[in-house]
């Protein structure tokens, strides 16, 4: 991912916490991505839940947990 595309995903994303951009989406859902590695990314309902991801499962626990929180 081109540096651009990451600064614009950063731009918009509602708060970044420990390189994890989330973002609240039209549908209620929250899109994170993992800045330092634009290949991990998920997508959680509004209680934290994992909906789809491309993250490990290691990661994927840190996200939820920083969004839990």
């Amino acid at each position: 991912m081109s540096e651009e595309k990451k600064a614009e995903i950063a731009l918009n994303a509602n708060i970044i916490v420990a390189g994890f951009a989330y973002t609240l989406d039209e549908d209620n859902w929250v899109r994170v991505i993992n800045l330092e590695n634009t290949d991990e990314a998920c997508v959680l309902d509004r209680d934290g839940n994992m909906i789809q991801t491309s993250m490990d499962d290691n990661v994927l626990v840190l996200a939820q947990a920083y969004y839990l929180k």
